[in-house]
């Protein structure tokens, strides 16, 4: 399927790490034929949500029968992931074929001094495909921060910035205005921004959107009023309209209803996006947002921010009650924000190192959680602690998280579980 290797040569790329500009992506998409032309994008950034508001936008999109891209990152179990078509994934052939026809050029700027990030690699790989499937609609997810994001190439008819929360202070600031400004460089002159923000930041993309020219509508967390909430799903109600979005936790509520005025934003939306909004959010699928395995009393999830464990741990609380925590972080991530605010939920907790170069060692992750709650088990593996979990979990279910590593282990470890039985 890959004689060339090509896969294995794209996921090489991640040991350049990340380097913030755009210089290398116009590059590389100036040498493979500039695709951008003609198409038309959704830009989406943000610290927590992002990725579930992209999602959204992605179905609402694909309900109302238009041809719809969808760059996310970063992917769980294999790349294919990222690069969705009408909801399906890049087919594998599709992807080696892609990746093949942007090696040379890659190793030719890469001789000139010249080197390309995986993440940028993929996103102009992302942006060919959406030009040669003709794609009516793509929609974008910024990887980090905004301003020198790879994805910033692209000019959107409408942009959205999710809750900002300190995050990367390395690359983006040591403020939370700092790393406001940063997310504000996606914004574009006369293209609609849409917000869900405290005051503090509202303030820093205000101003932003003032000088750039950027009309900006503000989505408050109140305006979107949660009916009912299930373990697969929310009810709810926005601007007098009652909604079912198929993702679970009260926060998809705020996320639905940034992805509702992206939407609204575009051109067609009163003759062809309008009427199936509704259709859109009840059928959208985002994998690892507190999702419950079926055959397994395991809840999967991807939080690995302070603000986003403040959400789990409030969903799992009223949804779940008490649960048996395994938490494996990366070693950059806030282990001592998550672990405080997921310990109060945890009716017994395991700390453990997903399958990384950056992971945490479980050591230091149980290090940290013993300062807000007792530590029930040190395991090098996600998988040998969720055999562990589920051996000493009474009645609870267990609750797996940390990171997208994590995840992806977590996955593994369900798949091995049932070639084992």
């Amino acid at each position: 399927m890959d004689p060339d290797g090509n896969i294995v040569w794209l996921d090489g790329l991640t040991r350049r790490g990340i380097k913030p500009g755009l210089e290398n992506t116009e590059e590389l998409l100036r040498r493979i034929g500039d695709p951008r032309e003609g198409m038309r994008y959704v830009h989406v950034a943000g610290t927590d949500g992002k990725g579930s508001v992209c999602a959204m936008v992605e179905s609402i999109l694909k309900a109302s029968g238009l041809r719809v891209g969808a760059f996310t990152s970063p992917h769980i179990m294999r790349v294919n992931e990222c690069i969705r078509i009408d909801g399906e994934e890049i087919p594998h052939r599709d992807l080696v074929q892609m990746i093949g026809m942007l090696r040379p050029h890659v190793e030719a700027m890469a001789a000139e001094g010249r080197e390309c990030t995986n993440f940028e690699v993929l996103t102009v790989l992302a942006l060919k495909y959406f030009s040669l499937v003709s794609a009516d609609i793509s929609v974008i997810e910024v990887g980090m921060g905004g301003r020198l994001d790879s994805t910033n190439v692209i000019t959107p008819e409408v942009c959205v910035i999710n809750n900002i929360g300190m995050e990367h202070t390395e690359y983006l600031g040591d403020t939370i205005e700092k790393i406001a400004l940063e997310k504000a460089g996606i914004m574009r002159p006369g293209v609609p921004c849409v917000t869900m923000n405290p005051d503090e930041v509202y303030r820093v993309l205000e101003a932003r959107a003032a000088e750039v020219g950027c009309p900006l509508v503000r989505v408050m967390d109140t305006d979107a009023q949660v009916m009912a909430s299930w373990p697969d799903c929310v009810d709810m109600v926005y601007k007098g309209e009652s909604y079912t979005v198929a993702l679970p936790g009260r926060h998809q509520a705020r996320n639905a209803s940034l992805a509702i005025e992206a939407v609204v934003a575009l051109s067609e939306f009163d003759e062809t996006i309008s009427e199936h909004v509704r259709e859109g959010l009840e059928t959208v699928s985002w994998p690892c947002r507190m999702q419950k395995l079926m055959a397994e009393p395991v809840i999967v999830d991807v939080t690995h921010t302070m603000n986003g464990a403040r959400c789990l741990h409030s969903d799992i609380s009223e949804i779940y009650g008490k649960v048996v925590l395994v938490l494996a972080m990366l070693s950059d991530k806030d282990i001592e924000g998550v672990s405080r605010e997921l310990a109060p939920v945890a009716g017994k907790v395991y700390a453990a190192s997903p399958d990384s170069p950056r992971a945490a060692p479980a050591e230091r992750v149980a290090e940290i959680l013993s300062e807000y709650c007792h530590v029930d088990g040190v395991f090098p593996t996600v998988a040998e602690a969720m055999d562990a979990a589920l051996e000493d979990r009474d009645d609870m279910n267990v609750l797996v998280t940390g990171s997208f590593r994590t995840a992806e282990d977590a996955l593994k470890w369900l798949q091995s579980r049932y070639a084992r039985s």
